[in-house]
């Protein structure tokens, strides 16, 4: 991992899918420029896989226009070792990238534990998350006679934050 205070640092997590306002974008963007402007935040979190991480780096990028110094961090969830062009084609994008090392053996808990990752090195958590989303119902396999209901990973996220007693800012209250 990059060597990061983390008192001044941010990650973001949300649902995979949003709704994506003029709104939303406005609100976010002033939360991020407050972070950056009046709580000295110089280093944002990403991870995948969801519509508001890709709005969130985007609001972040074009706020390094006006902060050039700020940096964004993509923690990656698979692929512990990236061949060169991988790598170079992710920091056209981000200023560093990693694989947390614990994660070797994560599996199919690799964006949980990544999320907490990013958690643990943040003051500040920005996140999308509404207390009454629940994903799809599945099928524990194809024998099973009952669906099951998985927990969301945003909650899951979410829980572990507050647990871990962080500044959490939730664009949806």
């Amino acid at each position: 991992m990059p060597d990061i205070d983390k008192e001044k640092s941010c990650c973001f997590f949300g649902h995979r899918k949003i709704n994506e306002t003029a709104e939303l974008k406005n609100k976010l963007c002033g939360i991020i420029e407050n972070l950056i402007v009046n709580e000295k935040i110089d280093t944002f979190f990403f991870g995948s896989k969801s519509q508001f991480d890709d709005l969130c780096h985007k609001i972040v990028t074009d706020l390094k226009e006006k902060y050039p110094y700020i940096k964004r961090i993509y923690v990656r969830s698979a692929f512990q070792h990236i061949p060169d062009w991988y790598e170079d084609s992710l920091l056209k994008h981000y200023e560093g990238t990693y694989f947390p090392e614990h994660m070797e053996n994560a599996g199919r808990a690799s964006y949980v534990e990544r999320n907490q990752e990013m958690i643990n090195h943040s003051k500040f958590c920005v996140v999308y998350y509404d207390k009454n989303y629940l994903p799809p119902r599945r099928k524990n396999s194809r024998r099973d006679l009952f669906d099951y209901q998985p927990k969301s990973g945003t909650a899951v996220a979410y829980d572990y934050a507050a647990k871990k007693k962080k500044e959490i800012i939730n664009v949806l209250v």
